[in-house]
């Protein structure tokens, strides 16, 4: 799990009760990829996939999807993994979406009911150009989802930030990090300083 919040940074003990199963360690370097251009190809077919879904009636019903993350964001290196955002109602009625993203290979990873009751769902051997997928769900008029977009439109929009933001991520990135929500974490001051732009234009 990674996802860059307005919040407290987590403690290696919130990190590992929000985890399903043994918390993923780092214990050492992230690694980073260039920008691929396939990424946002691979995000529309997950779109495409999970909306012919719940268009069947297999899941949520007015659901909102985006691409989030640094793999949505062209020129900006990432970790090879795609960052989506799935908008429901209610993220814990489990029942109404996740039977309908298990058929297509994701898996409740993640589950954090004192933070918007958020949960994150995985699917692994995505794609060549990205191994896995961070599916987040949170719910309609959460906070979160605004800063979620308006911080990709912003880097999407304005080179001075993008740039800034890749610096610093490549520089977190030659840290040594136990998890990766602690690199996540580390980003939050650059975060919110180029937040605090945007929400000023």
């Amino acid at each position: 799990m990674e996802h860059d919040n307005g919040r407290h940074r987590m403690t290696d003990e919130e990190i590992e009760t929000a985890q399903l199963g043994a918390a993923q360690q780092v214990n050492g370097q992230v690694a980073l990829s260039a920008y691929d251009p396939r990424w946002p190809a691979v995000f529309e077919r997950e779109a495409a996939l999970i909306g012919a879904r719940f268009a069947e009636g297999a899941g949520a019903s007015g659901f909102r999807l985006e691409h989030v993350g640094s793999t949505s964001v062209p020129g900006l290196p990432a970790k090879p993994v795609i960052d989506m955002l799935l908008i429901v109602p209610d993220p814990a009625d489990e029942a109404s979406y996740v039977p309908a993203l298990a058929a297509l290979g994701y898996e409740v990873a993640v589950r954090e009911p004192d933070w918007f009751e958020h949960r994150c769902l995985r699917k692994r051997d995505l794609d060549p150009s990205a191994g896995s997928a961070n599916l987040h769900v949170l719910p309609v008029g959460c906070p979160e989802n605004d800063r979620m977009l308006l911080f990709r439109d912003r880097l999407r929009t304005h080179p001075g930030d993008r740039e800034l933001y890749a610096e610093t991520k490549r520089e977190l990135a030659l840290r040594e990090w136990k998890y990766t929500q602690n690199y996540a974490d580390a980003k939050t001051e650059v975060v919110e300083e180029i937040l605090a732009r945007a929400a000023r234009t």
